[in-house]
């Protein structure tokens, strides 16, 4: 479904993204782990056209997508979850989820997300489909950022820190939540610095060190229990 070759991207003068090339298939999941300031989101950003690479290529779909403009690319059928959430804070639940909505880009997401899929895969959602974004909690407001990507229905859904700053009772709510749309056939690319998140949603595990450089590529149950592009690392 992905493939990324050769890909650079530079801030200015700044040469982040040296050369990075991997593949995602149809249906798999893959994390990307590392520290931050590696490049995971500006690899994320190259992706959907936000911070556009010098050079190299993205094929998605069959389709030719770096430098193209990104609202080409989310209509191609590629959703992220930003770090950061960036939900409407001045609409509800429920009209931050219904502005998203739009049509399969093309045949192949598994499964068709709705209003009531999203409140299905979240019931809190539903709970607070009248409340303002704003006076969501740091976790109600992540699954309404996944469940506002889905309403896209994505072929490749990306997910930049999703567990970043969450209590763990609320990173296990959204990583079994993860786990479904994994396990429904959603293509997902996962950019994480925990492994032991890897190792539950992931198919494929890639660790990038500096420069956008993959030191480790292989299945996240076989990552080493330490390395110093991520330091000491528990649950792998």
């Amino acid at each position: 479904m992905l493939q990324v070759r050769d890909l650079h991207t530079y801030y200015g003068n700044a040469h982040i993204l040296h050369g990075v090339s991997f593949d995602l298939q149809r249906g798999s999941s893959v994390a990307i782990l590392g520290r931050n300031g590696v490049g995971k989101t500006t690899l994320a950003r190259s992706l959907l056209g936000f911070t556009p690479p010098a050079r190299g290529e993205v094929i998605f779909n069959g389709n030719r997508i770096a430098r193209r403009p990104s609202r080409e690319i989310v209509r191609r059928g590629v959703a992220i979850v930003p770090q950061g959430r960036r939900i409407f804070a001045s609409l509800t639940v429920e009209e931050n989820l219904r502005v998203a909505a739009r049509k399969p880009a093309a045949a192949g997401a598994s499964p068709i997300w709705t209003l009531g899929g999203i409140y299905e895969l979240f019931p809190r959602l539903r709970e607070r489909s009248k409340q303002w974004g704003n006076t969501l909690s740091g976790g109600e407001q992540q699954m309404l950022a996944i469940g506002r990507a889905l309403m896209t229905n994505p072929l490749l859904l990306i997910l930049d820190e999703p567990t970043e700053g969450l209590a763990p009772i609320v990173v296990n709510e959204l990583v079994n939540a993860i786990g479904q749309l994994r396990r429904a056939g959603v293509s997902l690319l996962l950019l994480e610095q925990r492994v032991e998140i890897a190792v539950r949603l992931a198919d494929t595990a890639m660790l990038m060190a500096s420069r956008g450089a993959f030191t480790f590529t292989g299945s996240p149950h076989d990552f080493p229990a330490h390395d110093s592009n991520l330091g000491e690392v528990s649950g792998a």
